[in-house]
């Protein structure tokens, strides 16, 4: 008999929403949506916490809505996504010369030259996200990716190394656990949503994945199925109604509105003989806006993030050699004629990514939307650490616990009864892999919990 998969909670915490989704699952490896809750966003400035309490509430209140929606849940875990403008990333280049050169390349050789990147220099007050190997060499052998197994004396390798600001990420950290939940991991938004836009065909092509959300536009490149580059721009849908409410002097709720049912990206395609009313303040008149200047802000704002995702892959000269092009997701990737627009800025082709691709049919109808990239994408990332052993699950369904690889090993090497041992040796399930989501998060393994932990040994010292 098939032991039951968990249930895994991703939670997005953006500028705009806090999205909470839980999903398990089929036999078909397809994700099944059990609840899913959503609440307005506050305090939360472009994916940095600016105000814990009110975000604290927001985290409840999406929490709350989602065991609603499902009273058979019961969330004590989560995957959460990180962003925002104090997230960067560098190349580097590791090197290792092996004792042993008889004895083939083991994953504890990787492990090693991936630590050795830890040494690497990175500005005061910023901490290492996550170090993420792309390509390998052996000897004089470049261009390896999988060298497990291989002979050779010396090991080096190609690393995407991810920073951002250490007080912005204890901060998300501090509101998850005053929510009284537990942070299983944070994982950066762009690759989360990339896994859940993403197919093989995809991977194997090029792609760089845009997701425009609510406070910053995320950016992950993939070329010759690997990571090439992630990026975090600052700009994104807040800013676009903020625009729009300045220029042409109206309530932020207002600006939103017109945006969402009148805005387009292409001034081009605005009608220019139609106009919005919106009813004037205390007693002044209603004022006539025009729907072709309310396009020609929204085009300037549009025009500046793609000019920034233009320049990202023209740092990699990748700018004419992605065969599958940009695909666009995220709230603000629903805005009219955008995919056009970017087409014209970008020379290459586009189109909308939809979480679809690892989602089973039914009631998860609703969640096929862009803007529910992110939070899919966590609950892959999951399912990615369970199936490579990475995290294991002990338990029945929703309220299994959540053990990291070397807690199990801690606990199968405890003295127990042999009828305890056999027990919980069946409730382990073998590892599998997922290949593109595998290679989509190859190499992070959890490593920025470290910071919390290092920070709770300095208080014990």
């Amino acid at each position: 008999m098939k032991k039951e998969q968990p249930i895994i909670v991703g939670l997005d915490i953006g500028t705009t929403k806090v999205v909470a989704i839980a999903g398990r699952k089929n036999e078909f490896g397809k994700i099944e949506i059990l609840g899913f809750g959503k609440a307005d966003s506050a305090g939360v400035s472009h994916g940095v916490v600016m105000n814990i309490e009110q975000c604290i509430r927001c985290i409840e209140l999406a929490i709350e809505k989602c065991v609603l929606s499902n009273p058979n849940l019961e969330i004590k875990e989560v995957y959460v996504g990180i962003a925002g403008q104090h997230i960067k990333s560098l190349q580097t280049k590791g090197e290792r010369v092996r004792p042993d050169t008889d004895d083939t390349i083991t994953r504890d050789d990787i492990d090693l030259l991936v630590r050795d990147q830890h040494k690497t220099y990175i500005p005061s007050g910023d901490q290492i996200i996550d170090i993420i190997p792309q390509e390998f060499s052996v000897d004089n052998t470049p261009y390896v990716l999988d060298p497990i197994g291989m002979s050779g004396a010396k090991l080096g390798a190609n690393f995407h190394i991810i920073t951002g600001d250490g007080n912005a990420i204890r901060n998300i950290k501090r509101c998850i656990d005053k929510s009284n939940l537990i942070t299983r991991d944070l994982v950066l938004q762009p690759l989360a949503s990339a896994a859940a836009v993403m197919n093989d065909e995809d991977l194997e092509a090029g792609v760089a994945i845009v997701d425009i959300g609510g406070g910053t536009t995320d950016m992950a490149v993939f070329f010759d199925g690997i990571l090439k580059h992630t990026a975090v721009i600052p700009y994104a849908g807040v800013n676009i109604t903020n625009d729009i409410r300045n220029g042409l002097g109206v309530l932020r709720a207002q600006a939103e509105q017109m945006k969402v049912q009148f805005g387009t990206a292409l001034a081009d395609e605005a009608n220019a003989n139609a106009y919005i009313t919106i009813p004037g303040l205390r007693g002044l008149p209603a004022k006539e806006i025009s729907v072709k200047n309310l396009a020609h802000i929204i085009q300037a704002r549009t025009q500046e993030i793609l000019d920034h995702v233009v320049y990202h892959l023209k740092q990699l000269d990748l700018d004419r050699r992605l065969h599958g092009g940009i695909i666009l997701t995220g709230g603000g990737a629903q805005l009219r004629n955008l995919v056009q627009l970017t087409e014209y800025i970008t020379g290459v082709g586009c189109r909308l990514g939809f979480p679809n691709e690892h989602l089973a049919g039914g009631h998860a109808d609703v969640l096929m939307n862009p803007m529910y990239s992110t939070c899919i994408g966590l609950i892959l990332r999951g399912y990615n650490d369970f199936e490579n052993g990475r995290m294991r699950f002990i338990g029945e369904g929703g309220n299994m616990i959540a053990m990291h690889e070397q807690e199990i090993e801690e606990l199968v090497n405890d003295e127990r009864e042999p009828e305890q041992e056999e027990i919980l040796q069946q409730e382990l399930p073998s590892p599998k892999r997922g290949k593109l989501i595998n290679k989509i998060f190859s190499g992070l393994k959890g490593k920025i919990m470290t910071i919390f932990e290092a920070e709770e040994d300095e208080r014990l010292d």
